[in-house]
């Protein structure tokens, strides 16, 4: 048996069986390799090997590109059915002058996600930082004309104000089963560094305040950690409480863990979910993927 099909046959029973869905922000990170990748590894095994461990990654890379139909279908190969593959529609419709004019290009890039089928829930629309609130009634409109469960990031700050306006963005959201997704970068910003991996991540990443919430059955959570897993116990540590309440309460929630240069993300992941298990006991393991067996002296 080849080396690609002997771990396509790996059971994803661990991952089957978990209350909410936990990943990272990819699964092609060359970083990886020899880590939590095996080191003799290629791109094209990737994402069948991450899906042994995580059920759920975010979907950054159709929001700078289409994916091509070729992408789509080896993707749908790879990907469990239980697996969620959270599509971001691309910059071109999200970050555009008016979403309603981008309803036509809005359909056609779910069309073109339906290989995946249910993997695809919900879809994110990640809005700019100029987005604000005089544009919610195009935010509405935008909501209204989809077909599949959405989920939104805002940046803009007066979203984050605890005012009017954030207080209309929550009643959209939730009147129309469209959840908010939490962006977490406190541990992120913590620290002063000169690490170069630490500062491009808070060149990148807004800092605004993390704003939990569960309007729909699938609360969206993204932490964005430093680069070693030990430096973010703190910021971590409510989060166990708060998704293992979420599950408690029947909710399935979706966690993302990111690290700085995300080369940590993967046993970023693995940590919360070992903090979420002495948390709530019972819950299955992850399937760790195969490493290079290692060789008996002779």
């Amino acid at each position: 048996m080849g080396r690609r099909s002997a771990r396509a046959g790996r059971s994803h029973l661990s991952s089957l069986g978990l209350p909410y869905y936990l990943g990272c922000p990819s699964w092609s990170d060359v970083a990886w390799r020899g880590s939590f990748y095996p080191a003799d590894s290629g791109p094209s095994e990737w994402l069948a090997l991450y899906a042994e461990t995580f059920n759920a990654v975010e979907g950054n890379t159709t929001f700078y590109a289409w994916p091509a139909e070729s992408v789509l279908a080896r993707w749908a190969q790879d990907m469990p059915a239980h697996f969620r593959f959270t599509a971001k529609f691309p910059g071109d419709i999200s970050h555009s002058s008016n979403l309603l004019g981008q309803l036509e290009a809005a359909g056609n890039f779910l069309r073109l996600l339906a290989p995946l089928g249910t993997r695809v829930s919900p879809v994110w629309l990640q809005l700019p930082a100029g987005f604000g609130p005089q544009r919610l009634a195009e935010l509405a409109g935008f909501i209204d004309a989809q077909s599949r469960p959405l989920a939104v990031e805002v940046r803009h700050p007066a979203f984050f104000a605890k005012g009017d306006d954030e207080r209309a963005l929550n009643r959209l959201l939730r009147d129309s089963g469209t959840e908010r997704i939490c962006l977490d970068p406190r541990a992120l910003f913590s620290v002063n560094s000169s690490d170069p991996a630490i500062r491009h991540a808070q060149d990148k990443k807004p800092r605004v305040p993390p704003r939990p919430a569960a309007f729909t059955r699938h609360p969206q959570v993204r932490f964005i950690g430093l680069p070693e897993v030990e430096q973010n116990e703190t910021f971590l540590t409510p989060w166990v409480e708060k998704v293992a309440a979420w599950i408690e309460e029947g909710l399935s929630p979706y966690v993302f863990l990111h690290t700085a240069d995300n080369r940590q993300a993967p046993a970023l992941a693995r940590h919360f979910h070992a903090r979420l298990t002495a948390r709530l006991p019972g819950l299955p393991a992850l399937t760790e993927p195969p490493q290079p067996a290692q060789l008996g002296l002779l």
